[in-house]
């Protein structure tokens, strides 16, 4: 493929830093160092791609809104900035798995930040994060991300989180949305729904905070009967398409085509995946995606290295993320310069990259 690949989500974590994750425990498939050098091995395993970079997301440290709780606080998320830093400038240490060759491959980051903590909260903490990075990596922080999927029902629609999108707003600074349909209940979609609503409501134009919501929002891939006659008539669908389209009326939403090996049926490291009919399984999903937010609102996401628990590891899932997304565009009916958009273009307008 000739086209450049931004790969707008991924993780990275030394395995120093393990500790400090709050989903880790040292039987987890993900519990071992998860660097630029491994995820140079996942994306070379496609020998034609074209990777102009990637975009980083924070990787759920052990942290509180609040900035001195016991054993929580901001110290490790904070932490985790100054290791994005050290990718940036150019200043490994010792193994951590980058060098300063790297500097250019990471495009851009999205750092966790306390936005339940409303304005006042998010005012502090950026401005530590500015403190962290200096003049050349502050130029790369993207956005911020507060992760929702694991949260009490109630939190989203708080006017404290409203009221902090709509700080991250006026102050030009994306939000990554994740929530977790079929894990965790459709219940956050429709959180997240009133929660865009009232931060979008009575907003001047220009003051509207871009939201980019990861991975289809998780929807269930895993439905009984996949047939596209099943799909499109069951209930989880159907509201799912409607919450979806909802959140897609918005200028300032876009949407991650990412994440689908975390909800489709596993695959194995051995057995090379039927692509088309993995695309076939998310053709209706995909189809209201790409019909409400347009091309111009879709981008491309690996979700490395998760994508490698659902894919078969880090040989193969990269690339074969990679190829069924090419086979789905392909299916779609999409002309270069449309492909061009979802591979790239997008994720360069939707964070600002230069």
């Amino acid at each position: 493929m000739s086209i450049p690949i931004v790969d707008s989500h991924i993780h990275l974590f030394p395995a120093s830093h393990l500790p400090t994750l709050s989903w880790y425990a040292p039987d987890s498939p993900l519990g071992a160092q998860h660097s630029v050098d491994e995820y140079r091995l996942a994306t070379a395993s496609s020998a034609e791609t074209h990777l102009r970079g990637f975009i980083f997301l924070e990787t759920d440290r052990i942290s509180s809104i609040a900035e001195d709780e016991p054993d929580k606080g901001w110290a490790h998320a904070l932490d985790e900035v100054s290791f994005l830093t050290r990718i940036i400038t150019g200043a490994p240490v010792a193994g951590e798995g980058h060098r300063e060759t790297d500097r250019a491959l990471c495009l851009g980051f999205v750092p966790w930040a306390p936005v339940p903590g409303g304005p006042r909260a998010l005012e502090k903490y950026m401005g530590l994060v500015r403190e962290r990075t200096g003049t050349e990596a502050w130029g790369k922080v993207k956005g911020v991300r507060y992760l929702f999927q694991d949260k009490a029902a109630g939190l989203m629609v708080k006017q404290e989180v409203v009221d902090g999108l709509k700080w991250l707003g006026r102050q030009k600074l994306p939000f990554d949305l994740g929530v977790d349909v079929r894990q965790g209940g459709m219940w956050q979609l429709r959180e997240a729904v009133e929660m865009l609503r009232r931060a979008y409501e009575d907003v001047p134009e220009d003051e509207r905070v871009t939201v980019v919501i990861n991975h289809l929002c998780k929807p269930d891939l895993r439905l009984p009967d996949p047939s596209p006659a099943s799909v499109t008539t069951h209930p989880a669908f159907l509201e799912w398409s409607a919450l979806v389209t909802s959140m897609a009326q918005y200028p300032t939403t876009y949407m991650k085509l990412s994440g689908g090996f975390s909800e489709l049926p596993p695959l194995d490291a051995e057995t090379e995946p039927d692509l088309v009919a993995l695309v076939e399984r998310m053709r209706p999903w995909t189809d209201v995606v790409f019909d409400t937010f347009g091309v111009e609102r879709v981008l491309f996401g690996s979700d490395w290295p998760v994508c490698n628990i659902g894919g078969g590891g880090n040989e193969v899932s990269w690339r074969r993320w990679k190829s069924l997304v090419e086979c789905l565009l392909e299916r779609r009916g999409l002309t270069t310069e449309q492909r061009k958009k979802v591979w790239s273009e997008v994720a360069i307008k939707a964070y600002n990259i230069a």
